[in-house]
């Protein structure tokens, strides 16, 4: 008896354990219902019977709605489902569910968001009072990159107090069909032609399901084809579909206001970002990883079973992309500790956070400034003291560097960068609001030729000085001497150096790489940022600024200008000083008369010091136009896309200075430092955000940056050039 009990026993645990392991896959209609049913016949035809227990028995689920199938599997009554990138991070962020696999296409796995039209007389410039169709709501073509680009170009105005979706987008476009829409904003579904009913499970009318005719990237063109709506937003990867005498019918509209045919949408569109994937339960990924990988061997593109059933084809069930986009080639399964920030990229998941997809968006009317010093950190208290306009936040960072991490992570939002930090923010995805302007004259802006502006911002120039007493110093026999450098990446005292001839025993084959060049010419310096002999005349900070020698910020005594100058000069000791240092001209005077004033080494004047001129010539100071190291374009206050029109409104509104106040937003002696959060030197901002980033530099200077960061080790451009389009995973 004890035996048959026994038995029994172990019967129930191996019916529980298949129970267990069943799979139910979520569709969201009857064609995806009729796909999934003919995948799970075929996978009980192909695979032996203890692999069919153990985790590939599937069963089809039939839900109303993508977000219906979010809330199924999140309350375990279906397993897994593929979903658009934007809908990827409610369902991970707000509903706790994983993601395990991504889609991979012929080039990576992400998209291009494009604006699809038949008029030949729209542009990018004229799509308000248009008629629009989106694939769906917070989907990553449809709507989260063609808003940001919108909202980066001040076209479309978002005033914070509601959700996004309920005002400004429903008044912008004259009629719209935004699948997912219908529960937030029913406005924004009029042009939809899903069946209504008041029974949920019957109504189709802009539901994310394949029942609405304009669900999906397929439907917003037939939206568009229909005659519906006058522009689709949809991902490139839809294009492909369009075939014969309609692929001239379309055209693309491009950010520069032109048009373009369809097959130049890796040129004309509206920005990038990652495309599908597959999401589960947190405590299922194991087994629906499993699953995906018996799945794919069995009927993916290089499959045993090709002929019984391929995964990524929907013709025979006459629909497209169902389970999965039909144009996938792959699907990349994950390792079990990625982040969703890793899946779909800190730039994308900024983007969704500035567009409120986390519920609210508390911080909309927030600026969080960084700052890199206790010094930048007590003048930031001040300005947000002294403001009238929206909040401002001071937020710590301990390098230049870091503060472009932290803006790209969504930690802070915006900083004003020197040149060198302006190429690394541009290619960390960050872009221009404003560059400071140094003229003496006031700027006057002409919107008519805007690509004049930059003949009108005042370079700065880089200098070598020395002090006058130090007279067997020239340029050319600077080897074993002592050197003073603004920062790491700093413009003057990093970049352009490394070009000279520092030292006459160095022969023209050396690196190009400028950390390697001064290691090798000089016997020991200060360069913030740096390590070993080049951090050993540094002196760190005290007191309430104390922070280890050769910290990268003005905490470091000898950090920025002011610093290398102050390094040049020596402490009361006399100890820790430099031969030569490497600063900018601008505000060269200034600093001189602020050591003097401050007490570091009274008396000092611009006599006391000398140029070092490239051809091995000193001359006084005021000769800088004919003795110097070069260019430096101005600075510029980068920020990420979707938030310029913000910061540009918020840093208008601090310029405009109450004259009943103390505080100056371009003034930072009071501080003990000079150039604190924006060069002194500064007169006003000069609006730049409708640039390049690049053409604010100039080519010379984005050249030389180029050519010296392709053969220079650095950890922040690496950090930005992770690529999530590529298919490593």
């Amino acid at each position: 008896a004890m035996r048959g009990i026994y038995a029994i026993l172990l019967f129930f645990i191996f019916v529980s354990f298949i129970k267990a392991k069943k799979m139910r896959w979520c569709t969201v209609s009857d064609p995806e219902q009729r796909k999934c049913a003919e995948l799970a016949k075929s996978l009980v035809t192909v695979l032996p019977p203890a692999t069919v227990a153990a985790f590939a028995r599937l069963s089809c689920i039939r839900a109303s709605s993508t977000m219906d199938c979010i809330d199924r599997i999140r309350v375990s009554r279906a397993d897994i489902v593929t979903l658009d990138a934007g809908e990827v991070y409610s369902a991970v962020k707000q509903f706790g569910l994983a993601v395990i696999a991504k889609e991979i296409y012929s080039e990576g796995c992400c998209v291009l968001s494009v604006a699809v039209v038949k008029n030949s007389s729209v542009d990018i410039q004229s799509l308000q009072g248009l008629k629009s169709c989106h694939s769906g709501l917070r989907w990553t073509a449809g709507w989260s990159l063609p808003l940001a680009f919108l909202l980066s170009r001040n076209l479309l105005s978002w005033s914070k107090e509601q959700p996004l979706s309920h005002a400004e987008v429903g008044t912008f476009f004259r009629a719209s069909c935004i699948p997912g829409a219908a529960a937030l904003a029913p406005h924004l579904c009029t042009l939809c032609r899903g069946q209504k009913s008041y029974i949920r499970q019957k109504n189709y009318h802009c539901e994310t399901s394949h029942s609405e005719p304009f669900y999906s990237n397929q439907g917003a063109l037939r939206c568009l084809r229909s005659g519906v709506g006058d522009v689709a937003f949809v991902d490139h990867l839809a294009l492909e579909s369009i075939e014969g005498s309609d692929r001239d019918a379309f055209r693309l509209l491009c950010k520069d206001g032109t048009q373009a045919p369809l097959s130049h949408y890796k040129n004309c569109n509206l920005g990038r970002g990652p495309g599908g994937s597959v999401v589960t339960r947190f405590n299922f990924r194991k087994v629906a990883r499993k699953f995906l990988l018996t799945v794919q061997a069995q009927f993916g593109r290089q499959g045993r079973e090709l002929q019984r059933f391929q995964l990524f084809n929907s013709s025979i069930f006459r629909e497209s992309d169902l389970l999965f986009k039909d144009v996938t080639h792959k699907l990349a399964v994950l390792p079990e500790d990625v982040d969703v920030s890793q899946v779909l990229g800190l730039d994308y998941v900024a983007l969704l956070k500035g567009l409120g997809h986390e519920g609210s968006s508390l911080e909309d009317s927030v600026v969080r400034w960084c700052c890199i010093s206790l010094a930048e950190q007590k003048k930031c208290e001040r300005w947000a003291l002294n403001i009238k306009s929206d909040p401002l936040v001071c937020v710590r960072a301990v390098s230049v560097r870091d503060c472009i991490k932290k803006i790209k992570r969504d930690e802070v939002d915006a900083v004003s960068l020197d040149a060198t930090h302006s190429f690394i923010a541009g290619k960390c995805g960050l872009v221009p609001v404003v560059t400071e302007y140094y003229g003496k004259t006031p700027f006057v802006f002409s919107a008519t030729r805007p690509n004049t502006i930059i003949d009108f911002l005042p370079s700065v120039v880089g200098v070598a000085v020395a002090k006058r007493s130090s007279r067997n110093i020239f340029m050319g026999n600077l080897q074993g001497r002592r050197s003073c450098h603004g920062s790491m990446y700093s413009p003057a005292g990093w970049l352009l150096p490394h070009r000279l001839t520092l030292s006459l025993e160095r022969n023209s084959s050396s690196p190009c790489d400028p950390n390697q060049v001064y290691a090798e010419v000089f016997w020991k310096g200060c360069l913030p940022g740096s390590q070993g002999n080049l951090c050993k005349v540094c002196m760190g900070g005290t007191g309430e600024a104390a922070t280890k020698r050769c910290a990268d910020n003005h905490n470091e005594r000898y950090y920025g200008n002011m610093g290398a100058l102050r390094c040049l000069v020596g402490d009361h000791s006399g100890k820790s000083y430099g031969d030569v240092a490497f600063v900018e001209q601008r505000n060269l005077q200034a600093n001189i008369l602020s050591l003097s004033s401050t007490g570091w080494a009274e008396g000092l004047t611009s006599a006391d010091f000398e140029l070092l001129c490239a051809d091995g010539r000193r001359a006084p100071l005021s000769e800088w136009e004919s003795c110097n190291i070069g260019l430096i374009p101005p600075n510029t206050v980068m920020t990420r896309p979707v938030l310029t029109a913000r910061v540009y409104d918020f840093l208008m509104k601090s310029q405009v200075t109450n004259p009943n106040t103390e505080f100056k937003l371009f003034e930072s002696q009071q501080y003990g430092e000079s150039d604190l959060l924006f060069k002194d030197a500064t007169q006003c901002f000069v609006h730049t955000s409708r640039m390049d980033y690049r053409s604010i530099l100039g080519d010379d200077f984005y050249s030389h940056a180029e050519a010296v960061f392709n053969c220079t080790r650095s950890e922040i451009l690496e950090f930005c050039n992770q690529d999530l389009c590529s298919s490593k995973f």
